[in-house]
């Protein structure tokens, strides 16, 4: 391990150890704003304090065994040899373990995340296939424990959707669901054909992390605010009040609505919420293709055009096209078993950073 590397993990690990002594203070005790931050920020630095301090661990036992190596007991040093092939293989694995660990990380990944599905080719198939990737995205929510909260959508007559807006509520979630954006594409027989043969269908999945209003390239003065009446299913509270709201950004001509809240306050500060993340995603994809970058270090462009994911349903086959990922688990995975997909997704994520750093 070279010595800038070495000296920026005993940086981190003299922060962490700072960390945790203030984080017994009695005035910072008392203090939440600074407790929670304290603690979120001993959360990020712990991985890699904890795999820093086995890597120290490690080189100390090597050295102890290379010691060993001048003994006149043939099994003492048979041992040591033994010791040290082991001390050595792992302290390997702990560098480039320590090499990921280190890499920037995406400030948007430990914040909620903002979710529209919308059927796309394919008719009523497209908007059923629609539902089975919210459905999807919902158990594997689920998995990881974050919540779920739908802000607006259009359910349609042979099920699933045209839209569906929600948002996935827990920490680091923008972290497993941003790789998601883009063409999803169904390959199966459509329950609305008589005849059985396998249809094409889409639906577009667009992913975005939640915006502070207080810090985003949005006006207020720039956005036109309507209510109106809820429509669709929903109980007796639906039409009889104008809960509903839709908010327009003027400058780009975004629309977001939002009528799943059950009162016009709570849809309002949904649909804000929401559009400052439209907003923001658009003014940043805006910058990039005039100054010709791509988005650097992601998988994919995260463009809702791009054709990311194939579900085969005759073949129970699901490849993920931006890294020729393939499993035989479709099953699984529309029941919310993604877990193998994100890691795939991150590890090669991971590799290109490498790649670049180095």
């Amino acid at each position: 391990m070279d010595k800038i590397m070495l000296d920026r993990l005993e940086t981190i690990h003299a922060r962490y150890e700072q960390i945790q002594n203030d984080l017994q203070n009695d005035e910072i005790i008392s203090n939440l704003k600074k407790y929670t931050e304290l603690s979120k920020e001993a959360r990020q630095l712990e991985e890699v304090n904890k795999t820093f301090l086995e890597y120290k661990n490690t080189q100390k036992n090597l050295e102890e065994a290379k010691e060993l190596l001048n003994e006149d007991d043939p099994e003492m040093v048979l041992m040591a040899k033994n010791e040290i092939e082991e001390a050595n293989k792992l302290i390997s694995e702990l560098e480039e373990k320590l090499k990921i660990l280190l890499l920037p990380k995406d400030p948007n990944d430990e914040k909620n995340v903002i979710m529209e599905i919308r059927g796309a080719a394919g008719g009523d198939e497209g908007n059923i296939f629609a539902g089975d990737l919210f459905r999807m995205y919902s158990r594997y929510a689920e998995q990881c424990g974050y919540k779920i909260e739908i802000n607006d959508s259009n359910e349609t007559e042979f099920g699933g959707y045209s839209l569906i807006s929600f948002m996935i509520i827990g920490e680091g979630a923008y972290s497993k669901f941003k790789y998601e954006s883009g063409a999803h594409r169904v390959q199966r027989v459509p329950k609305t054909e008589a005849q059985g043969r396998i249809h094409t269908s889409t639906a577009t999945v667009l992913v975005m992390p939640e915006v502070d209003l207080s810090n985003t390239e949005m006006k207020m003065e720039d956005v036109t605010i309507e209510v109106y009446r809820s429509s669709g299913a929903g109980g007796q509270h639906i039409n009889k009040t104008e809960s509903a709201v839709r908010c327009i950004h003027n400058p780009t001509g975004i629309v977001v609505a939002c009528q799943d809240g059950r009162s016009q306050h709570a849809n309002k500060e949904k649909a804000l919420q929401i559009l400052a993340a439209k907003v923001h995603d658009y003014y940043v994809s805006e910058v990039e293709e005039k100054y010709g970058q791509e988005r650097k270090l992601k998988i994919g462009s995260g463009e809702r055009s791009e054709k990311i994911r194939t579900y085969n349903y005759p073949q129970n086959r699901v490849t993920d096209h931006r890294i020729g990922f393939t499993i035989q688990k479709l099953d699984r995975v529309i029941e919310g078993d993604l877990q193998e997909i994100i890691d795939a997704l991150i590890n090669e994520e991971q590799k290109e950073k490498l790649e670049a750093e180095m």
